[in-house]
């Protein structure tokens, strides 16, 4: 078996600029995580949403667009999989590509809200600006169709999206990648909280 000959690099050698740059970054990204009796509130009453959304028989969507579709994605697999909550995201390339020909992109979602969802579903739309037009059309169309929904935002306070949801979450940063990791951070502790344990099995 082939060794590299190269020594590891000692951990304490670290460019004080990196340094830095990432003391800053990390100090970000626990002001944004930072949790209040607020959030707290926030993240119990997104419990409560999708546990009565299963006792309706309904399920729960998840709609993002970039990184926020593959959080939507990563929270429907686990709210379906280990807290036994019924969940979807709209992924499928094939739906994506056809309602957006057919309705245009700013449409599409909002197209498949109407063609999917039922009564007793709840949509959880996740836009780190808050003001994606194709999830702020959802929205309507999940309000036209009486469904409960969570809404997850940042950037500016005045995002379109902060405030059309039934519970919103919004994160006080300008970073997208501090938004996106924050809003997985909160949902992921929301599903902790239906399963009632941070720590389980995987399967």
């Amino acid at each position: 078996m082939l060794q590299s000959s190269r020594q590891p690099m000692p951990a304490e050698s670290v460019d004080p600029e990196h340094k830095a740059f990432l003391d800053d970054y990390v100090g970000r990204l626990h002001r944004a995580t930072a949790v209040d009796d607020g959030i707290f509130a926030r993240i119990s009453a997104t419990r409560a949403s999708w546990l009565r959304t299963r006792e309706q028989g309904g399920r729960v969507i998840f709609v993002g667009n970039g990184g926020s579709a593959g959080i939507a994605s990563h929270l429907a697999i686990d709210l379906a999989k280990n807290a036994s909550v019924p969940a979807l995201c709209f992924s499928d390339a094939s739906m994506m590509s056809c309602l957006a020909n057919d309705y245009g992109f700013e449409d599409w979602i909002a197209h498949a809200v109407r063609l999917n969802a039922r009564a007793g579903d709840c949509l959880v739309a996740i836009s780190s600006s808050g003001r994606s037009k194709n999830i702020l059309n959802a929205v309507a169309q999940a309000r036209k169709m009486k469904l409960d929904v969570i809404t997850l935002s940042g950037m500016h306070t005045d995002n379109p999206l902060r405030n059309l949801g039934d519970v919103n979450f919004w994160v006080d940063s300008r970073s997208y990648n501090i938004v996106e990791t924050t809003h997985q951070f909160w949902m992921m502790a929301a599903i902790d909280l239906v399963i009632g344990r941070a720590e389980y099995p995987a399967s």
